[in-house]
């Protein structure tokens, strides 16, 4: 794709402006958004995201349009993944709910700008070393590895050295002062949990990028399809952090779905890399192959899911009753002695 500078500084504008009225929202009304609320602001950002992909379709064409869909559901589904992290950060920290939209929104801007870092220093070097493809495609393999052993264990979040070391130098207070990130107290400045929890958002969104970016580099190599794909991934997230915060628990083999796409995109980013090397007999892999495999695997491990929370609700629920009815068994036996 030949994109201007024009269009370039066009699409920034836009993402910029969005984010800048979506922080101007929750500023000047900070409040835990209803369901409702949430579930429309959603629909507007996944409705955004169709239209472009439908737009760069007339624009650029049907494999532009395709890389873009594939990447978008790549790193929404990875987006989702990452509430999970969220969450527990958010209660680890006890962040009152109505400021969690502000820590939501100020992490997407972080992420936002770490992965347009990463989206360059990836682009840049995929141009000038083709063997980059085999340590991308290797992490990926490595990252979906991981997610297979660790797909039963309960997450936690564990401190990492940026936060001790905010956390050992700068002065903290033990209570939150609204959403402010520092406070004066008998003439000393120090800071909220508040800004603590900035700093565990970020630092985990820059882990977060490392495993996103070489995956939707192995569905395109276009930089602006890159961009776009991550920034409509991060689009609603915090709306959507409210909408399914309570459903990710029913999500259990999310994981195991994830795994299965990047271990998948791994194999094909080693496959183009020895393809573009001469080895023939290495298959390209089609786009349309690429977004139907991450389709197929993210629906079925959704419905998957749901019928295994379900199933084990229902378990749940007859075990209770049974043994509420063995306590009245009991109770009557008791009164007839």
């Amino acid at each position: 794709m030949d994109v201007s500078l024009t269009v370039w500084i066009a699409t920034l504008v836009v993402l910029l402006g969005v984010i800048s009225f979506d922080f101007i929202l929750v500023t000047r009304s900070p409040h835990e958004p209803s369901l409702r609320e949430s579930s429309m602001w959603v629909s507007f950002y996944v409705s955004l995201a169709v239209v472009f992909g439908i737009g760069l379709s007339l624009v650029a064409g049907g494999r532009e349009s395709g890389e873009f869909f594939a990447g978008w559901l790549t790193e929404y589904s990875l987006s989702v993944d990452n509430l999970f992290v969220f969450i527990i950060i958010m209660g680890k920290f006890a962040v009152p709910r109505q400021y969690q939209q502000k820590v939501l929104l100020i992490g997407v801007a972080l992420a936002l700008v770490m992965r347009g870092i990463f989206i360059a220093i990836g682009a840049e070097a995929i141009s000038r070393f083709d063997w980059i493809f085999y340590i991308f495609g290797a992490f990926l393999i490595y990252t979906a590895w991981k997610l297979l052993r660790s797909g039963d264990e309960d997450e936690e979040f564990k401190e990492n050295a940026a936060l001790r070391a905010v956390k050992r130098v700068l002065p903290a207070t033990s209570e939150y002062q609204g959403a402010s990130l520092t406070t004066k107290i008998d003439g000393r400045r120090l800071v909220t949990p508040m800004l603590i929890v900035m700093v565990a958002i970020g630092t985990t969104d820059l882990l977060f990028a490392l495993d996103s970016i070489p995956a939707i580099f192995g569905l395109t190599q276009e930089p602006y399809i890159v961009f776009t794909a991550n920034a409509f991934a991060l689009m609603g997230l915090r709306q959507l952090y409210f909408l399914i915060g309570g459903l990710l628990n029913r999500l259990v083999y999310l994981s195991y779905g994830l795994a299965v796409v990047l271990g998948f995109i791994g194999v094909k980013l080693i496959l183009e890399a020895m393809h573009h090397q001469g080895v023939h007999w290495a298959p390209e892999v089609p786009i349309l192959v690429s977004l139907g495999v991450i389709l197929g695997t993210l629906a079925v491990t959704t419905v998957a899911s749901l019928v295994k929370s379900s199933r084990d609700a229902r378990e749940q629920r007859e075990t209770v009753a049974a043994h509420e009815d063995e306590e009245l068994v009991a109770d009557n036996e008791s009164e007839r002695v």
